[in-house]
């Protein structure tokens, strides 16, 4: 499989490692001083991308302008979802997008999940999200705690959005970010009463979970038209 990398930061550098000893070939890398553009030949089967909020958009188009089969890491850019879905359609493209490629993060999703629909009917329990993550990151909330938000909010009757630093009703669902040097991520999940809580936390050691997985994306995409996500990679659902 020939790999092009848009972004070559921490994570397209792993990227770029994890994939050449898994037998890939990264065939173009693209950084600020070499943008990804509608002129750029790639000569790759399927693009990478993990870049920021304010160039995602553009980059997704271009690669569906180009048939290029693109694996989008970058977060933030949801609010766009269904445009971006028109456009895969139209263009027959193939696009797989996850605000986490971690493994474990998305099988810790589906416990999440669990969990607030059996909390559902337990009222004295209330649902917090934690979020840790190194001073480097962009955004706040994850796009991690983000997804875990919307999951419990879709499995919990009596939450409907999810707020940060501060609850004020009682159907807001509390996330508190931090930021810390060298912290790769952890989330958290707490389900607390006046008797006890409940913890459900994941961890992660090093950069290396989400550039596989990334990677698995890649090769799920090849020969595939649509939309798609790491439950699908992962056969979740």
């Amino acid at each position: 499989m020939r790999i092009a990398l848009i972004g070559y930061g921490k994570m397209g550098k792993i990227i770029e490692r994890l994939a050449k000893e898994r037998g890939h070939d990264v065939v173009a890398v693209f950084n600020s001083t070499n943008p990804y553009e509608l002129k750029t030949v790639t000569h790759a089967d399927v693009a990478i991308e993990f870049t920021r909020p304010d160039t995602v958009l553009t980059h997704i188009k271009i690669a569906i302008k180009q048939s290029l089969p693109i694996v989008v890491g970058t977060t933030a850019w949801g609010n766009h979802l269904s445009e971006v879905k028109k456009m895969v359609d139209s263009a027959n493209g193939s696009l797989l997008y996850a605000s986490n490629f971690s493994i474990g993060v998305n099988i810790f999703q589906q416990l999440t999940e669990s969990l607030a629909r059996l909390m559902t009917h337990q009222p004295q329990y209330k649902i917090t999200i934690d979020e840790i993550h190194h001073v480097q990151k962009l955004d706040a909330p994850s796009g991690t705690a983000v997804t875990l938000a919307e999951g419990i909010i879709s499995n919990h009757a009596h939450y409907n959005q999810w707020v940060l630093t501060e609850a004020t009703r009682a159907t807001d669902l509390l996330i508190n970010a931090h930021r810390i040097p060298d912290v790769p991520g952890t989330h958290t999940i707490k389900a607390s009463s006046l008797i006890d809580t409940i913890t459900l936390t994941h961890e992660a050691h090093n950069r290396d979970g989400f550039a596989l997985g990334a990677i698995l994306a890649a090769e799920y995409l090849l020969g595939k038209q649509g939309v798609f996500t790491m439950n699908d990679v992962l056969k979740l659902t």
